[in-house]
């Protein structure tokens, strides 16, 4: 009996130790795993891969090509480089999207360097229902700049998919458009007229836009020319209808266009106007500017695939990026260069002065992103007043009015010592609304491109702001969002400090509303 009770003891004793061993090991697997999440977090808190801006997978991207719908999806393509920084050369990736913030890669559709020609540059794809080019019934039909092997001239490719999208193939190793003569000569956008019952394309050409007509998107006829001024060369065209919100259907001429040397903005310039079928008729000389922020180039707009022919509204958004400062960004210690601003809903109105304006806002599906909210009633400032509310991802909206001040808005993106900022506001003095990126880090090391203005009327004593913040840049749409200012910043990460200011005089800040959003990677 004794012996047994030993043995007894023995067996207690170590079946303790295995369930110490096993406790032991269940808390190691415990921290472990908050170790794992700590350095996940830890791993996104510092990079610069923007929260919930499209941005490329790798390497790097530029100029948007304009998406179309079908099958339920937005099909977006887009030049990329996978040889980048070592190696040149631009392809078309393919990604897929239905609520255009969220998007699925789906891979290079058109390789580059495939044939003699050169590399895979900007055009546009259309979806041929009615097998106008032969291809079949929805085909998906692409026609894009390639330096020829003929002298590396700028010409006119088309490519075609039977596979819905997926992949290309090259229709011939000639041009569907010969080089006519001049240097510039690219970025054809192809569009079905519904009103002259005919494909129209638009190019750039050097400081002019070309328009062509076809039938069969193979054989193209040149109708005539728009000829710009003082907005440097053209590039990726665009031409569109829409109905403003007075009921008048107005034609839209729209180009990337570089203003800088006359004092207007490096993005997206637009007139509105009447087609005939043959010429653009401008209701004014001069431009507006769809965006007057110094990073959104190559911009594109397109359709509302779900309500087709509506043209009450469309979707638009560019190329965060400037070609005087293309590789300045931290993002290449990632292994990646490239993002797009977020998609925009911009519709016509009518002004108080007859002319009719594209207006922007952000898409509503934005807001499904939307992490968590605070809110202020009203903060009164005369001076500066620093917000212990913090963020690196989110929206800001805010009314602000006052009455004597001189400069209004807010530092964000603000660093504990109040030195580093971004900012937004209106300078009632010089009658301008502004983003000031010159005390963050950002692309521009010329320090010439810091501080975007556009005219805001100095009788007006109230302005609405809506701010969108992440990682990499900046978007800030005024009132209405008939100005918008868009430009990279890339500021410390732990810089997330958020102060109002009001100089000269007080103003009120209300209906303060920020929401912070969740990753869409």
């Amino acid at each position: 009996m004794k012996k047994k009770g030993a043995y007894k003891w023995i067996a207690l004793a170590v079946l303790l130790v295995v369930i110490a061993g096993l406790i032991i090991a269940a808390v190691s697997k415990k921290e472990d795993t908050k170790d794992q999440r700590k350095e996940k977090e830890n791993k996104s808190e510092s990079t610069y891969r923007p929260v919930y801006h499209f941005s490329t997978p790798d390497k790097w991207k530029n100029d948007p090509q304009k998406p179309i719908y079908f099958d339920g999806k937005y099909h977006y393509y887009y030049l990329y480089n996978h040889d980048y920084p070592k190696g040149n050369g631009t392809e078309w990736r393919h990604a897929t999207s239905k609520d255009l913030v969220h998007w699925k890669d789906e891979g290079v559709a058109i390789p580059k360097y495939t044939n003699k020609n050169g590399d895979i540059w900007s055009g546009s794809v259309v979806e041929d229902k009615e097998n106008t080019a032969g291809f079949g019934k929805g085909a998906i039909v692409a026609i894009m700049t390639q330096p020829s092997a003929d002298g590396q001239k700028q010409e006119q490719y088309l490519w075609y998919s039977t596979d819905r999208g997926k992949t290309f193939k090259s229709y011939s190793k000639n041009p569907i458009m010969p080089n006519p003569g001049t240097k510039d000569f690219r970025d054809p956008k192809v569009i079905w007229d519904n009103e002259h019952d005919k494909w129209i394309l638009v190019m750039s050409e050097g400081e002019k836009i070309g328009f062509y007509e076809s039938s069969n998107l193979k054989d193209w006829t040149y109708t005539g020319g728009f000829v710009t001024k003082d907005i440097g060369i053209t590039e990726c065209p665009d031409l569109f209808q829409m109905k403003a919100d007075d009921g008048t259907v107005k034609w839209v001429l729209g180009t990337s266009a570089n203003g800088k040397e006359s004092g207007k903005p490096n993005t997206y310039a637009y007139w509105t106007g009447n087609y005939d079928g043959t010429t653009f008729t401008p209701d004014m000389d001069e431009p507006q500017w769809l965006d007057h922020g110094f990073d959104w180039y190559g911009a594109v707009t397109f359709e509302d695939g779900k309500n087709k022919g509506s043209l009450k509204k469309r979707y638009a958004f560019a190329w965060m990026n400037n070609w005087d400062y293309p590789d300045k960004t931290p993002t290449m210690k990632e292994g990646f260069n490239g993002f797009d601003s977020v998609t925009r809903e911009i519709t016509l109105s009518k002004q108080d002065d007859d002319q009719y304006s594209l207006l922007s806002k952000p898409v509503e599906e934005l807001n499904q992103l939307t992490d968590s909210t605070n809110s202020l009633e009203q903060v009164e400032v005369n001076g500066e007043k620093k917000l212990k509310i913090k963020g690196e991802a989110y929206q800001l909206d805010t009314d602000i009015s006052w009455s004597d001040a001189e400069n209004v808005g807010l530092r964000l993106r603000e660093s504990a010592d109040q030195k580093r900022h971004i900012d937004v506001g209106i300078f009632a003095k010089d009658n301008v609304s502004y983003v000031n990126r010159s005390y963050s880090n950002q692309p521009d090391q010329s320090k010439k491109y810091v501080e975007s203005r556009d005219y805001f009327d100095a009788g007006k004593k109230n302005v609405h702001l809506k701010i969108l913040v992440d990682k990499t840049s900046i978007e800030v749409f005024v009132d209405d969002g008939k100005t918008v200012h868009s430009s990279e910043v890339f500021p410390r990460h732990n810089d997330q400090g958020i102060t109002l200011f009001s100089q000269g005089g007080t103003s009120l800040f209300k209906n303060i509303e920020i929401k912070r959003l969740r990753s869409i990677q």
